[in-house]
């Protein structure tokens, strides 16, 4: 279920707050009590222990067949668990509704690859890495500390190096943090590489060319002494809509000119518009059953051996949705916005919330059709306006704004916007 907030109206009602009888969208998202009740069934199942991490928890959608005879569907959920002490992963389907599970697939890693990186496995490679004689000496060699640094959990990927078929690692590159407001991005110890079994939980390789000479001068861009002061000659620019915005927003059914479609949201993919209408002169015409961003590809191309392996899925390696930001008016969003706030799983399957995850709001887009006619002596113009649904990401040093545009002339547009901070190398 997604929580909607607004800037000019009361936050709408939240059916499961209302009481279990107001049935859910098939499609929309678990919310919080169907990803504790999920969780419920696993942890009596036996499924879930001390060593077990869940590593991606949403809804299973129901099949389009299903969607489109209008019979009540079974709310489910799917369940990637990692067992972090045999690296045995297996993929659950639960009936929510019901409180069974109705399918268990052992997932083959080699076959089908590892499950998606664990949010504690951020700190667990630090901890590996410090604990490390090899990493400590290559750190030495550089005159630093284990503590002065900071370590990338990278995906692994699959490059046939001997040795890791099967294995669940993580890549290791380390970057000096000066002090705890400091980018560490920017300060880079290069040459040097570490390869990690997350499930032994040590050190099996370590690629270390000598120290490169890596300037540690501020790189932070917030430093006044190094970007000057801000700009001062903006006048302020005010979006404002007294009869509030045109869409509405019924749970997760959005509406707005001649659109309707049904706003979603996995921990994996972020958002998903499902069963995308368009009313052509009195008929809807049904336009995408389902619209979403499947996968990013990240490919540096870099060919020295301690970077050569990188080429991230940051979709389905990190989870753009678990790790999606909560919104500020004002600059992630400008206007009259109606905010919606997610859910998903943490590591034990416990549901979290992402305040002010997803944004809606409409923007003027300039002109959309103008004809000057001096046989009939008539001129006419009509204004372009667009509906905006988009969220943000953050992996690593990069952010990532998706955004989707729906026009009034029917036009569908997918924008991704990338920022963040340069992931750097010598």
């Amino acid at each position: 279920m997604l929580v909607s907030t607004t800037t000019t109206t009361p936050s709408l009602p939240d059916p499961q707050a209302a009481g279990e009888s107001a049935l859910p969208h098939p499609l929309d998202p678990l919310s919080a009590a169907e990803i504790t009740a999920a969780r419920d069934v696993l942890l009596a199942e036996g499924r879930l222990g001390e060593t077990v991490r869940v590593a991606y928890l949403s809804l299973k959608e129901p099949a389009k067949a299903a969607l489109r005879a209008g019979s009540d569907v079974p709310r489910e959920a799917r369940a990637i668990l990692l067992d972090t002490a045999t690296d045995t992963t297996v993929d659950v389907v639960v009936d929510v509704t019901a409180g069974v599970t109705t399918a268990v697939t052992e997932v083959d890693p080699i076959l089908a690859g590892q499950a998606p990186v664990l949010l504690e496995e951020f700190a667990a490679i630090e901890e590996i890495l410090a604990a490390d004689e090899g990493w400590r000496a290559a750190l030495g060699s550089r005159g630093l500390e284990p503590a002065q640094v900071r370590v990338a959990p990278l995906s692994a990927g699959i490059f046939d190096y001997e040795g890791e078929e099967g294995r669940r690692l993580l890549r290791g590159l380390a970057f000096v943090q000066k002090d705890p407001a400091d980018y560490a991005w920017g300060h880079p110890v290069d040459q040097l590489v570490a390869f990690v079994d997350m499930i032994e939980r040590r050190v099996v390789r370590i690629i270390d060319d000598g120290p490169s000479d890596d300037p540690l001068t501020d790189g932070n861009f917030e430093s006044p002494e190094l970007t000057g002061p801000l700009r001062e000659d903006l006048k302020p620019l005010h979006i404002v809509q007294p009869e509030g915005p045109s869409f509405t927003l019924d749970g997760n059914v959005l509406r707005w000119q001649k659109w309707d479609l049904h706003v979603g949201f996995d921990a994996r993919e972020g958002l998903i518009l499902g069963q995308i209408g368009f009313e052509d002169r009195g008929t809807r015409r049904s336009i995408i059953e389902r619209a979403s961003i499947a996968e990013m590809v990240v490919p540096y191309g870099d060919p020295a051996p301690y970077r050569s392996w990188q080429n991230y899925f940051d979709t389905g390696e990190y989870l753009v949705g678990r790790d999606a930001n909560s919104l500020e008016l004002g600059c992630d969003c400008l206007g009259d916005i109606t905010y919606l706030s997610p859910v998903v799983a943490d590591d034990f399957g416990n549901p979290r919330e992402i305040p002010q995850g997803i944004c809606i709001h409409e923007e003027d887009f300039g002109l959309l059709w103008k004809h000057t006619d001096e046989w009939a002596g008539h001129r006419s113009s009509r204004r372009q306006r667009r509906l905006v649904v988009s969220f943000f990401t953050t992996v690593g040093n990069y952010d990532y704004g998706f955004y989707w545009y729906f026009y009034l002339d029917g036009t569908i547009q997918f924008e991704a916007k990338a920022t963040g901070i340069v992931f750097t190398a010598r």
